[in-house]
């Protein structure tokens, strides 16, 4: 089980996405007032007023300690929402079509009228017009593989209720792309980085056996986001489960392990140390850099595959979310979760030295809980028509519907950057 106080200890150092008040903060605050009713010696009085207010009391908790002392938005559960999303695959034609369910024949619709209710605050439904007015000239670049892409397209959906953007850009295979929002100036950019790392196949060096196999260069970063990064005024990167394909781990130009490939006679390197290799790169690169997005880290994807060991035979048909306790959930998952945070800390306060702000969009826990959540087998066009398909079925069970869950990362994304930061704007920019 994945408690909350396993969530938090992880977590202590690293900047959550809140600006809500603790609770701990708001009793403690009832219990100084009440005590302040009883003080009768003007002494005493001034005393607590520097305990209150310069943090020298010893059982009080300083300004530091409240500011790390914050709410943390990936702790709560999922509610009921009668009024169900804000889109659907019939107002918004950007939905790919292996996350399009509805479309594809999914039969119920329960998974649809959940939200995410943290447990200390309440959580704003995503506001598209509130964001464009705050992003007007600016950019927006989403890194990673096919679950950032799964992200980007809930983005663009919201999105698209205020402006349709026009796409400017696309590579041959339409895994990086460009849109442009032109009445707001805004550029989003989706970019294929699956590793963060570069790589390539094995079979391009002739033997087409390792086709399936990826060589990644663990000290040699994707420049398809790093010749970009200059561009960006926000980044969202993530890892992914690619990293559990088959794979062999470059340094130096030479060989250093293998993941998956015993035949090789390499030495297992496994996918932990492999992924903290890569994030330690790539987050080095962003907290030294000299130019200085918003960068927010979204951590690990969970999946949610039962039975079975083969393709056909893995299923995810879940009709509604877990409650606390009730899925452990991969234990790898969750490892590739923590390595994540560890990294952060420590990248964290080197960019904060050199004024890089950085963010954790912590999504683990919270998509853990959403098994319903997942095309299943409505990845593809009414999959069961026919009776030789009936057997012949794979489970998508890590992708998201769209509409779905994920929609609530963007609530989560829209609080970090731009509810949380609301106290602080001018109010006669006319941002709002």
């Amino acid at each position: 089980m994945i408690s909350e106080t396993t969530m938090k200890d992880n977590e202590e150092l690293v900047e959550v996405v809140s600006d809500c008040e603790p609770l701990l903060v708001q009793e403690r605050k009832h219990n100084i007032g009440l005590l302040s009713l009883k003080i009768l010696s003007g002494v005493f009085l001034v005393g607590c007023v520097c305990y209150l207010f310069l943090g020298i009391s010893g059982d009080l908790p300083s300004a530091q300690e409240n500011e790390n002392e914050v709410s943390d938005l990936s702790v709560g559960k999922w509610i009921p929402n009668p009024a169900g999303p804000q889109y659907t695959n019939e107002t918004c034609n950007h939905i790919q079509s292996y996350t399009n369910c509805l479309n594809n024949g999914r039969p119920d619709r329960g998974y649809l009228y959940w939200r995410w209710k943290p447990s200390a605050c309440d959580l704003p439904p995503f506001n598209p017009v509130k964001f464009l007015n705050a992003m007007s000239d600016k950019s927006w670049a989403f890194i990673g593989d096919s679950i950032l892409s799964n992200h980007v397209y809930s983005f663009i959906c919201l999105l698209s209720k205020v402006e349709e953007p026009h796409e400017i850009h696309h590579d041959s295979t339409y895994k990086t792309r460009t849109w442009y929002y032109p009445f707001h100036n805004f550029t989003l950019y989706v970019i294929w980085a699956p590793y963060l790392v570069f790589y390539e196949t094995a079979g391009k060096h002739g033997d087409a056996s390792e086709t399936n196999i990826n060589e990644l260069h663990l000290d040699m970063l994707d420049s398809q986001w790093t010749k970009e990064y200059h561009k960006f005024d926000y980044v969202v990167l993530s890892g992914s489960q690619w990293f559990y394909k088959s794979s062999i781990m470059i340094e130096d130009n030479q060989v250093i392990g293998c993941h998956n490939c015993p035949y090789k006679n390499l030495r297992e390197l496994g996918v932990e140390e492999t992924y903290r290799k890569a994030l330690q790169l790539s987050l080095k690169f962003i907290a030294t850099s000299v130019h200085k997005p918003f960068v927010i880290l979204r951590t690990w994807n969970p999946s949610h595959y039962e039975s079975g060991d083969w393709a056909n035979e893995r299923i995810c048909n879940r009709s509604e979310p877990f409650k606390e306790g009730e899925i452990n959930g991969d234990p790898t998952d969750l490892k590739m979760r923590n390595i994540e945070i560890e990294e952060f800390q420590k990248a964290a306060g080197i960019g904060a030295r050199n004024g890089v702000q950085m963010k954790v969009l912590d999504t683990y826990h919270l998509s853990l809980l959403r098994p319903d959540g997942h095309p299943g087998p409505y990845g593809k066009y009414h999959p069961f028509d026919g009776d030789d398909k009936k057997n012949n079925v794979e489970n998508d069970c890590i992708h998201w519907c769209l509409p779905g869950p994920i929609d609530s990362w963007n609530d989560l994304l829209m609080k970090m950057v731009i509810d949380d930061d609301d106290d602080a704007r001018d109010p006669a920019s006319g941002l709002f």
